[in-house]
C-alpha cells in the first residue's frame, strides 16, 4: 500500500508520499506529519454519498433497506481536510458526525460491472459526512444544506492505494471516547457495487469521491469537541468543531427548526416509522442538552 497526501509546502499545494512519520515531496523535501498543513487528498469534481448501508444503522432507525441503494450529492464547497475546523453555523444546534470510508475514483468510469470496478478505483480515504439536521425539515429530500453546508465533508488524511476494504474496523471517537464502531463486512453494498451502480448513468472521473455510509450512533457534537474517524489500514481523520461567527440570516429562506423529525434523527430516533422515541443516555450520554 502507498499513502498519498496533499499539503501546503512552503505555501504551495503539493502531493507527498508518507514515509513513516514524515511526508516526502517529489523534489525530496520532507516535513513531519505533525507539522504538515493538510489539504483534501484529492480534488473531486463531484462528491456522492449513499444514505443507509450498514446493518446497525438500519436497525437503529427500525426500518428496512430499500431494494437498491439511494444517494445524495454533496457540493464540492463542503469538502474539508484533516485537522481542519468543521463549522456549526451560529443559531444551529443539531450537527451530527458520521464516520465513513470514502472511495476515490482513479480513471474515467461509465457503465461497468461490479466485478470490474476495482480497476477504476484509485484508492480509499476516510470521510466524516457531517449532518446539519437543523435544516432537515426543508431539505430532507435533497439533503443540500443538511449535508452540503460549508466544511461538512472533511476527507483524509491521505489516499491509500491497494487497500482491501473487506473485514475492516471503522470507529468514530469524540473527545477520545468511542461513539461508533462497526465492520465493513456489515455493509449491505460493498465499494465495488456502489461505484458500478452510480456509473450506470453518471460518468465518474479521476478524483471523484463516494461516501459509502455510516454505522449506527451518529449523534450531535458541539463547539470545542474533537472528532476522530479511524479506519483500519487508512489511519485517522481528525477535526474540531467551531461555531460560525455570524448567525443564519433571518431575512431569507427557511430557518433552523427543532421538530420531532429533526430531534429524533439527530438523536437516533425513528420518528418516520413509529413516532419519536427517547434516545438512550447509556448509548450516548450528554447529547440531549447542549454543552455549556
Amino acid at each position: 500500500m502507498t499513502e498519498y497526501r496533499r499539503i501546503l509546502l512552503d505555501g504551495y499545494p503539493t502531493q507527498v508520499v508518507r514515509d513513516g512519520e514524515e511526508l516526502v515531496a517529489g523534489d525530496g523535501r520532507r516535513v513531519a506529519i505533525v507539522d504538515a498543513l493538510h489539504l483534501p487528498p484529492v480534488e473531486p469534481t463531484k462528491a456522492i454519498a449513499v444514505h443507509l448501508n450498514y446493518d446497525s444503522r438500519t436497525k437503529e432507525f427500525m426500518t428496512k433497506l430499500p431494494a437498491s441503494p439511494t444517494y445524495f450529492h454533496k457540493p464540492i464547497t463542503a469538502i474539508n481536510s484533516h485537522d481542519a475546523a468543521v463549522v456549526r453555523p451560529a443559531g444551529c444546534k443539531w450537527l451530527n458526525y458520521e464516520g465513513e470510508i470514502v472511495i476515490v475514483i482513479g480513471k474515467t468510469c461509465r457503465n461497468i460491472a461490479p466485478e470490474d470496478a476495482a480497476e477504476y478505483i484509485a484508492g480509499y480515504t476516510i470521510g466524516n459526512d457531517y449532518g446539519l439536521h437543523d435544516f432537515r425539515d426543508t431539505d430532507a429530500g435533497s439533503m443540500l444544506r443538511v449535508k452540503g453546508s460549508d466544511t461538512l465533508g472533511p476527507i483524509g488524511p491521505g489516499l491509500v492505494t491497494d487497500w482491501d476494504f473487506r473485514n475492516k474496523v471503522i470507529r468514530t471517537k469524540v473527545n477520545g471516547v468511542v461513539k461508533q464502531e462497526d465492520n465493513t463486512d456489515n455493509m449491505e453494498w460493498d465499494m465495488h457495487y456502489l461505484v458500478a451502480d452510480i456509473a450506470r448513468t453518471i460518468t465518474l472521473v479521476p478524483g471523484d469521491i463516494l461516501f459509502s455510509g455510516t454505522p449506527a450512533f451518529s449523534r450531535p457534537v458541539f463547539p470545542g469537541d474533537i472528532v476522530e474517524v479511524e479506519v483500519e489500514g487508512l489511519g485517522v481523520l481528525r477535526n474540531h468543531i467551531v461555531e460560525g461567527p455570524t448567525p443564519i440570516r433571518t431575512d431569507v429562506g427557511a430557518q433552523p427548526t427543532e421538530s420531532e423529525e429533526v430531534v429524533s434523527t439527530a438523536l437516533g430516533g425513528d420518528w418516520e416509522y413509529r413516532g419519536i422515541r427517547t434516545p438512550s443516555k447509556d448509548l450516548y450520554p450528554s447529547t440531549v442538552e447542549e454543552k455549556e
